[in-house]
């Protein structure tokens, strides 16, 4: 995906140069939904927000089981959050951050520096066409991105050829329902591309289709964790965010399609129409 096709990342780094307090709260390390283990206690607070952001890096990552002197690969790395939290959190590691975007990688190479004897590096690169030899990683990990590949089929045998035998790839992904499924072929089209913040999203993989993708690839489904219930608040606060933007130069340029555009995944979350999963895949 092209740097000029990603119309909330572009409002992200301008809102971070601007230093608006609270994109820098709650997007400016971690760039995907919280996780809250009770959806009841979420606020629409920014630090709130930021802590819910942190956990579901957290919760992705223990199905990945890492261990120390692993080497993780996080492709779709955006501004280095899951490298920062493995590195606060782990020692001896070799952390590799993969993006596309050159923009994201400056602001994460300016963010993370190594702690705790790990070992800390980003590339700039494609996930469908790893610059790595066959077996080189431990852990590959792929949060909230994959929507945004040109080929899910394409990273899966990148991620395999480039992870060790018995290494593990975990990710999260929007999965429709069998029921929303035909509908998301609208959301390729061109005319709902021009509406939508986020970009080029495929949405059309059920989990169906990815056992099927595991199987055809060599890897082996272990985790399959449907939580939509523990992003929901995801919504409300982000209803609030770019509620308070309203009037904003920034945000006028959108012509209310961000808050369209919530306000749509709101309702399909809430109606299990379009879920989130996080799923982990072993390498045997």
């Amino acid at each position: 995906m092209s740097q000029g096709n990603m119309p909330y990342f572009n409002y992200l780094l301008t809102q971070l140069e601007r230093h608006n307090p609270s994109v820098e709260t709650s997007f400016g390390r971690h760039v995907h939904w919280g996780y809250w283990a009770d959806p009841r206690t979420a606020t629409t607070e920014d630090a709130d927000y930021a802590q819910a952001a942190e956990q579901l890096t957290k919760e992705l990552c223990a199905l990945a089981h890492i261990t120390e002197n692993s080497r993780i690969l996080d492709v779709g790395c955006g501004f280095g959050g899951t490298i920062a939290s493995l590195n606060e959190t782990h020692q001896s590691l070799d952390l590799t951050g993969l993006n596309i975007d050159g923009r994201q990688l400056a602001r994460a190479q300016a963010l993370v520096q190594p702690l705790h004897a790990n070992a800390v590096r980003f590339c700039q690169a494609d996930a469908c066409d790893l610059p790595f030899p066959d077996e080189q990683f431990d852990t590959v990990l792929a949060v909230e991105c994959i929507f945004h590949f040109p080929s899910r089929e394409q990273f899966f045998k990148e991620a395999f050829r480039t992870l060790k035998p018995g290494g593990r790839l975990a990710l999260s992904d929007f999965v429709p329902s069998r029921l929303f499924l035909p509908f998301t072929r609208g959301a390729s089209s061109e005319r709902f591309q021009k509406f939508n913040y986020f970009g080029h999203c495929n949405v059309s993989h059920t989990l169906g289709h990815y056992r099927k993708l595991a199987k055809a690839t060599g890897f082996e489904l272990e985790v399959a964790h449907n939580i939509t219930p523990n992003i929901l608040p995801t919504y409300r606060y982000l209803q609030r965010l770019l509620g308070a933007a309203q009037g904003k130069q920034a945000h006028e340029k959108n012509d209310g399609k961000s808050d369209a555009l919530v306000a749509l995944l709101t309702t399909l979350g809430k109606l299990r129409l379009l879920n989130y999963y996080l799923l982990a895949f072993r390498k045997p």
